[in-house]
């Protein structure tokens, strides 16, 4: 899984320093969960240099746990009850599950192939797992931790998310210009929805209606609607964006070249303010309230909190080498 060097890659090959700019563009995933709690009290971070999960008390805004694990960890979601975190280990070839409470590793998952991005439905708690190096994903029983079944999608798929009512999942699958949407109960793919060049980040809306989609390489966001099943708008943004998330009626884009994070209104698409960020931000994802946007930055080691509302920066926290945050991530 090392040395990866195509554009938008997963980041499977560890480059030191200012080199991993030129080694990839990162890949995210979106998944939606169930409701959260009111306030987010932590944040899983994934450090994939360092081969371990941070674990950020997000009211004093400092790590207070640093779970190791091996396999240069990337993606992460959560169970709908918060008690257990599913990491991917794209070198470990693995899932690996954590207790969130208890904040250790307490079940690896060997998948083989490349596994990068996971979601969790938000009803059943089945487990979504692309394989970057296939054109499929894993679904897990969250209960024997066993796998279920493949469910075929398209060409390298990286961002996944689930639609609040359980019934249907989008993979991005980022060769094809494309997202796959399947049906989770008969676990096939009943539409095929191009979007822009190399579709990495997908994020649903809470109401379940609308997609978007970071185009890595296009500089753009695609807005897709999920009942006409087709692509409705698009708008540009910074250099390679990442990631997307939705607050206050905004979305939030991480620009992974430039260092900042877009804003557009989400009903009209108009354009908002770029905000500085750290170096390299992919990971993003609003708390549960709105207010508040948490950027992951894994060439400056960091972990922006941004003001939704006022569209400022209001705090930092230093993690280890290699912050994703590779997809939701917030407990």
């Amino acid at each position: 899984m090392r040395g990866i060097l195509a554009p938008a890659s997963p980041h499977f090959g560890r480059a030191p320093g200012p080199a991993r700019r030129l080694a990839a563009v990162g890949c995210l995933i979106a998944i939606a969960l169930a409701p959260l709690p009111a306030l987010a009290a932590e944040a899983f971070v994934t450090a994939q240099n360092a081969d371990a999960v941070d674990v950020v008390d997000l009211d004093a805004l400092t790590v207070v746990a640093r779970i190791p694990v091996p396999g240069a960890p990337a993606g992460v979601a959560l169970s709908p009850d918060r008690a257990s975190v599913y990491v991917t280990a794209p070198e470990g070839k693995a899932l690996v599950v954590i207790d969130a409470a208890a904040r250790r590793v307490v079940r690896t998952v060997p998948l083989g192939g490349g596994p990068l991005g996971v979601g969790v439905n938000p009803v059943s708690g089945a487990v979504y797992v692309a394989d970057w190096y296939a054109k499929r994903l894993w679904e897990i029983d969250p209960r024997s931790l066993a796998v279920a079944a493949e469910i075929p999608v398209g060409t390298s798929p990286s961002g996944i998310a689930v639609t609040p009512d359980g019934k249907f999942l989008l993979a991005a699958d980022r060769d094809d210009d494309a997202l796959s949407l399947v049906d989770t109960a008969t676990r096939e793919r009943v539409a095929t929805i191009p979007v822009g060049t190399r579709p990495f980040g997908v994020t649903i809306d809470r109401e379940g209606r609308r997609a978007f989609s970071a185009n890595v390489g296009s500089n753009d966001v695609s807005v897709v609607d999920l009942g006409e099943r087709r692509e409705v708008g698009r708008v540009k943004v910074g250099e390679r964006p990442y990631a997307v998330a939705l607050a206050q009626g905004r979305a939030f884009v991480t620009d992974q070249y430039g260092g900042t994070v877009s804003t557009f209104d989400a009903a009209t698409l108009a354009p908002g303010p770029r905000l500085a960020v750290g170096e390299y931000p992919e990971g993003i994802q609003a708390g549960p309230d709105g207010r508040t946007v948490y950027v992951a930055n894994w060439e400056s080691n960091t972990l922006t909190v941004i003001d939704a509302g006022a569209l400022t920066v209001t705090g930092t926290v230093k993690t280890a080498d290699g912050p994703r945050a590779f997809g939701l991530f917030l407990r």
